[in-house]
């Protein structure tokens, strides 16, 4: 056991490297730290408290939102494709992101209008995934205060709760379609979502801080810190025929559709994309047919697939 003088001078080492690492901070970083929590449990002596971080660290961590198939933020999207844009849509109403005949997954977007742009600022809110005769929500639940030891979480299967204790690895599963997991990658406000041979899905709950609202002017009050989605998509099984506005850039013969070179390409479609709402699979361009999922092949009847790997090897596509 580590005597009280060790455990000072481990401390008045860990002082002095934060100290030394500040004084080397490169020129140009914003002098405002930010602060976090320790969310590790062994820890004890720190465990749950506030801490405020180097000047050097960013606000928030980026967490998987440089990979094909990510959903991050305002909303920014990174194809099938590797090209980066955004989407806004508008707050309060719902868009299709994937839409294939085995597989249909809408967001609910939530923002804030800005007086002197014509579009709001935007977040995904909640997802619902349809698969089969089965449905899977996932959201963020509204919040004032944020709080990382605190689950922001929503998530049903079925139209029934999912109950997930606040503990890294924990797991569920539902008895009706064992292929299907969710299971969490930190003890709060961040999961895993899994059908074998259909979809893997990386869900963080994360808030809108008053240092980003500030640089971006999103106006965020001390009533709401728009807590939102960041997501990670991985698909193993898409058709030729997938669409919506993150689907569409898993076909083969996908061109994009936004404008180069601008410092934020932006994809329209609004229309092309709604649904009416969050459950729904009637947008304009849907391919979902649904029906029961057939065993086979990881819990999933599937013709012959063709894998290769994602932009500069990063991730995996499938498809029939």
């Amino acid at each position: 056991m580590a005597t009280p003088l060790r455990r000072n001078a481990v401390w008045v080492l860990a002082l002095m490297l934060v100290a030394m690492a500040e004084a080397a901070t490169p020129p140009g970083i914003a002098n405002n730290p930010s602060h976090a929590r320790c969310l590790i449990k062994k820890y004890k002596h720190c465990y749950n408290l506030e801490h405020v971080c180097p000047k050097f660290c960013p606000i928030r961590a980026p967490w998987k939102c440089d990979m094909p198939g990510a959903v991050c933020q305002d909303p920014r999207f990174i194809g099938g494709d590797g090209i980066t844009f955004y989407f806004h849509g508008k707050k309060g109403q719902d868009f299709c992101l994937v839409t294939d005949p085995n597989l249909h997954i809408n967001a609910h977007f939530i923002g804030r209008r800005n007086e002197n742009m014509k579009r709001d600022f935007t977040w995904v809110q909640s997802i619902n995934i349809l698969f089969g005769d089965h449905q899977l929500f996932v959201g963020a639940r509204k919040t004032a205060t944020w709080n990382d030891v605190v689950d922001r979480f929503s998530l049903a299967f079925d139209n029934n709760p999912i109950i997930l204790p606040t503990t890294e690895g924990s797991a569920w599963q539902p008895s009706a379609l064992p292929s299907a997991t969710v299971k969490r990658d930190s003890d709060t406000n961040s999961v895993v979502i899994e059908v074998d041979g259909l979809f893997k899905i990386s869900a963080k709950v994360v808030p809108i801080t008053q240092q980003e609202s500030k640089i971006h002017n999103y106006g965020i009050t001390d009533d709401d810190c728009f807590a939102h989605l960041e997501l990670g998509f991985k698909f193993y099984s898409l058709s030729e025929n997938v669409n919506g506005v993150l689907g569409q850039t898993y076909k083969n013969n996908y061109v994009s559709r936004v404008k180069m070179g601008v410092p934020m390409p932006v994809l329209g479609g609004e229309k092309e994309f709604a649904v009416s709402s969050l459950y729904a699979t009637d947008c304009a361009v849907s391919q979902f047919e649904g029906g029961k999922l057939q065993t086979g092949i990881n819990g999933l009847e599937l013709p012959s697939m063709k894998c290769g790997s994602g932009i500069d090897g990063r991730g995996v596509v499938c498809k029939r």
